[in-house]
């Protein structure tokens, strides 16, 4: 599976703490994510991680691209609900574009925690049917 990992400035300690506690889970997909989220993911786990750029230069709309190509599987996205983002436009289109494109959406750990368990448990083959055709 493609997994895009995203997370705003006040959240990437929580992307970090996830990604340790779940390594062996993200270590068996392809992994994505934008600039400074995938730096630290990498630093932090030693996982093999794709860069975008940031989400303010662009990166929310290049894993936007991959998504409207079925390029992408599952999205992980920790926003901050509590700051202003200066690309929230480019934030809400990511959102439309996997509810267009039918591409699981988590914005939070806690759904975060859901969504890794149910990857785990083999939920997600209705993807590689999707994939097939």
């Amino acid at each position: 599976m493609k997994i895009a990992l995203i997370a705003h400035d006040e959240k990437k300690k929580e992307m970090i703490t996830f990604t340790v506690s779940y390594k062996h889970i993200l270590a068996q997909h392809e992994l994505f994510a934008t600039g400074t989220t995938g730096t630290r993911i990498t630093e932090a786990t030693g996982l093999d991680v794709y860069r975008f750029n940031s989400g303010p230069l662009g990166g929310d709309q290049q894993i936007g691209a991959k998504i409207s190509e079925n390029e992408m599987d599952l999205v992980i996205f920790f926003k901050d609900p509590l700051t202003a983002q200066p690309h929230e436009p480019d934030i809400s289109a990511l959102m439309r574009l996997c509810d267009v494109y039918q591409i699981p959406l988590v914005t939070n750990l806690a759904g975060a925690e859901v969504m890794i368990r149910a990857l785990e448990a083999g939920f997600f083959q209705w993807r590689d049917v999707i994939e097939n055709h």
